[in-house]
């Protein structure tokens, strides 16, 4: 997999100077939020919902513009049909093959394995939210560290 993440965070370097064209699609394919289509100047919203599609992207091995992405199903729509509930069918199998040999993790395997569940349950409710189609409905990028950051420490706790 290789991630391309070199025009995200364009709405700080372009700013109200850029040009807007109707005739230009700025951002990459499946990546760009879908406002950018309709001519919408750039925004760290937009930013945002590009962060939100790499999350899901990175959690799921599933590029935005897989084939299985047709018909309106998106990877957006494909991670959030598995939430609350199914999450670990949808995350990379990578993931979640991890080998414990850990004597601290493995007194506690069940409680850690539920820790685990809920933080990769977190992770893809975030980039959900980071990626709806409604700008005012994605997270502030503040808010999205906070939880990284939170996640961070519950698996630091294992």
């Amino acid at each position: 997999m290789v991630a391309h993440v070199g025009d995200f965070g364009l709405a700080r370097f372009l700013g109200t100077s850029y040009q807007n064209s109707s005739t230009v699609i700025r951002g990459t394919i499946g990546y760009a939020p879908p406002e950018y289509g309709l001519g919408s100047e750039m925004t760290s919203s937009g930013d945002v919902y590009s962060f939100g599609i790499l999350l899901l992207e990175v959690m799921t091995r599933k590029k935005p513009t897989s084939d299985i992405f047709n018909e309106g199903l998106s990877l957006h729509k494909f991670a959030s049909m598995a939430l609350p509930d199914h999450v670990t069918d949808v995350i990379d199998v990578n993931i979640l093959n991890i080998d414990y040999e850990d004597e601290n993790f493995m007194q506690n395997k069940e409680a850690n394995a539920k820790i685990i569940e809920e933080c990769l349950a977190t992770t893809i409710k975030i980039g959900v939210s980071c990626s709806d189609d409604s700008p005012p409905q994605r997270m502030n990028i503040k808010e999205v560290v906070q939880e990284l950051h939170h996640i961070l420490g519950s698996l630091q706790n294992i």
